[in-house]
């Protein structure tokens, strides 16, 4: 992957950005499964390798894909957000995958808000996100890499409670996926909003059955 150009003040912007993808930082993102939890449940995803080429897939083909393009517009100079914002609600394939983008993506902005003393409007999460990120001045690649990461990481815990698999195997998962997460990343940084397309079809089909399964530990 290309070396990143950071900024003098790099150190102090990553720790900010590292500090908004934890998962101590309040978006609720443990609660939304993005359908994992169907899958789990019909058995599409019984192990670490099908949980691995799960979320490889939703990331390369599906809302991740989707997500990464809209966070690295949004941290472009004069960008309009409402414009993205209303884009990335339009890309929801359902109801769910709304749902936890608006959610996630008004939690974010709402403690940010109150950490920065800024007064936003709530956008969906990848908006919000490249909105907040933009001025830390840190390269679009390493910014949706990191946010990418930080999506599989909250899908891997899932998977490690519920499949259920190893602590160790999970970690295994989420290192296997890092060198397809740098890829992407590089590859969309620049992509322009017409490279947006999903076909993670299965992963869709999930989202919309979650809305009627009879047990749900996770919101979608």
């Amino acid at each position: 992957m290309t070396a990143f150009a950071l900024p003098p003040d790099a150190p102090a912007a990553l720790m900010t950005l590292v500090q908004w993808l934890s998962p101590a930082f309040p978006t609720g993102a443990f609660a939304y499964s993005h359908g994992l939890e169907t899958a789990i449940a019909t058995r599409d995803v019984a192990g670490a390798d099908h949980l691995r080429d799960w979320i490889a897939d939703v990331l390369a083909h599906g809302s991740g894909r989707s997500d990464a393009i809209l966070l690295c517009h949004a941290l472009r100079p004069g960008a309009d957000h409402a414009a993205l914002a209303a884009l990335a609600r339009a890309l929801a394939a359902t109801a769910e995958r709304l749902q936890e983008t608006e959610e996630t993506g008004a939690a974010f902005t709402r403690t940010t808000d109150a950490m920065q003393g800024t007064n936003h409007a709530p956008l969906p999460y990848p908006v919000a996100l490249g909105r907040a990120a933009a001025p830390l001045g840190l390269p679009a690649a390493l910014v949706a890499a990191l946010a990418m990461q930080a999506f599989a990481a909250n899908l891997v815990a899932i998977g490690v409670r519920f499949v259920p698999l190893g602590q160790t195997d999970g970690q295994r998962v989420l290192a296997n996926l890092s060198g397809p997460i740098l890829r992407l990343a590089e590859d969309l940084a620049e992509a322009p909003l017409t490279a947006i397309a999903q076909g993670a079809i299965r992963a869709d089909m999930a989202s919309a059955a979650h809305e009627t399964l009879a047990v749900r530990m996770f919101r979608t």
